[in-house]
C-alpha cells in the first residue's frame, strides 16, 4: 500500500495538525494555492511533493510551478488541477485514475465513470464555515481508498 498526502489552499499557512498527518504519508500533492515557497519547502521535509500554482500564487517563486501536472504513482494515473472547473480533458478518454483539485475549499471525494475526484478542501485559514482539511489516498493492488481528515482549528 502507497500513501498519498494530499493538501490545497495552504495560503501560506501550513498547520501542525496538517503536518502530522502528511507525516503518514509516502508522498505529497500540493493542488495549489500555495501562499508562500516556505510551505512546500516545510513538505518537502515530510515526504516527496508535487504542487501546482492555484490562482493566488504569483510572483517569482511561483513560476517553478505550473498550472497542472500529471503523476504515475504506483501505476495509477493522477491528474492535478487547482479549479475543477478548468478541466479541459476527458479523464476518462485520458485514462487518469484520480482528478486532484482544490480552489473551492470544500472537501469533495466523488467516483464517476471510474474515475476518482478529489478535493481535501482548505489546509490554511478558514473560509466561512468550511472546514480545515486534507486528504489520505491510499493506492492498493486493486482499489484506491480515499478520506478527508478535518484538522481541529
Amino acid at each position: 500500500m502507497f500513501k498519498v498526502g494530499i493538501i490545497s489552499d495552504t495560503h501560506s499557512l501550513l498547520r501542525p495538525q496538517a503536518i502530522e498527518v502528511l507525516s503518514r504519508t509516502d508522498f505529497i500533492i500540493h493542488a495549489g494555492d500555495i501562499g508562500s515557497i516556505d510551505v512546500i519547502h516545510q513538505l518537502r521535509e515530510i515526504a516527496p511533493v508535487t504542487a501546482i500554482r492555484g490562482n493566488i500564487d504569483k510572483g517569482q517563486w511561483a513560476s517553478e510551478f505550473s498550472d497542472d501536472e500529471v503523476l504515475e504513482i504506483d501505476g495509477r494515473q493522477i491528474y492535478i488541477i487547482h479549479n475543477l472547473f478548468d478541466l479541459d480533458l476527458d479523464p476518462v478518454v485520458a485514462g487518469f485514475d484520480v482528478v486532484v483539485s482544490g480552489h473551492s475549499h470544500k472537501p469533495s471525494i466523488e467516483r464517476l465513470n471510474g474515475v476518482l475526484y478529489v478535493n481535501p478542501g482548505s489546509a490554511g485559514p478558514r473560509r466561512f464555515s468550511l472546514p480545515i482539511a486534507v486528504a489520505q489516498l491510499e493506492l492498493k493492488p486493486e482499489t484506491i481508498d480515499v478520506r478527508v481528515v478535518e484538522l481541529a482549528a
